[in-house]
């Protein structure tokens, strides 16, 4: 993993890093560190989440694997072709990703699931050299308004230009940014985001990348 755009020992963030020990402390099987993108960094479709979730990522050391979250993803993803399985359950359960990357906004689980501005402002160093590995006419997804603001700022742009709204696309000169609200169970659950709704938004990269 290029050091440039992941950090395993990073502890910049001290009330993450202090919150990660804590974590595992009680749950001493589970991944709890800094979580790393998954996929290949040549991909032209980059997926930007929130942060792990705490029996999801945080668990198993893989973006969007072993809870809720990820279910409507892969499910998504195995569709349209960027993934070799419709389930992720591991690390290692074998899953590929094709021509795609999934990364977070803030690589540490945070309380609660609320990254604070300044820990989002620390991480986005990481995105932002990610983001400049992006072959030219690539599409990022950002899955709800956090990671849609830190794209923006990885990027050095005015957030007053780019606003979120659910499927909006954004022309950022070097590569599209598509927004999603994040498929979460609480969004699942109260149907703020459907499948159709995420559907519709993976047939817009699609069609993207084959323009």
């Amino acid at each position: 993993m290029d050091a440039a755009v992941f950090d395993r020992n990073c502890r910049a963030c001290t009330r993450l890093a202090d919150f990660l020990d804590d974590v595992n402390g009680r749950y001493p099987d589970y991944y709890c560190g800094p979580v790393p993108p998954f996929g290949s960094a040549d991909a032209r479709f980059l997926i930007v989440g929130l942060a792990p979730g705490m029996h999801g990522a945080n668990r198993t050391g893989r973006p969007f694997t072993g809870d809720h979250a990820g279910i409507l993803l892969y499910q998504m993803l195995h569709k349209y072709g960027f993934s070799s399985r419709d389930h992720s359950e591991s690390a290692d359960d074998g899953l590929l990703l094709s021509d795609c990357r999934i990364t977070n906004a803030v690589k540490c689980l945070p309380p609660d699931n609320k990254p604070v501005g300044a820990e989002i402002n620390t991480c986005n160093r990481f995105l932002e050299r990610e983001l400049k590995l992006l072959p030219p006419g690539s599409v990022v997804m950002a899955l709800g308004g956090i990671a849609h603001r830190a794209v923006i700022k990885a990027r050095g742009l005015r957030q007053a230009d780019y606003s979120f709204a659910h499927a909006a696309a954004h022309d950022l000169g070097e590569f599209t940014l598509l927004d999603s609200y994040h498929c979460s169970r609480y969004n699942t659950n109260t149907r703020r985001l459907t499948e159709a709704m995420f559907d519709g938004v993976f047939a817009d990269v699609r069609a993207l990348l084959q323009n």
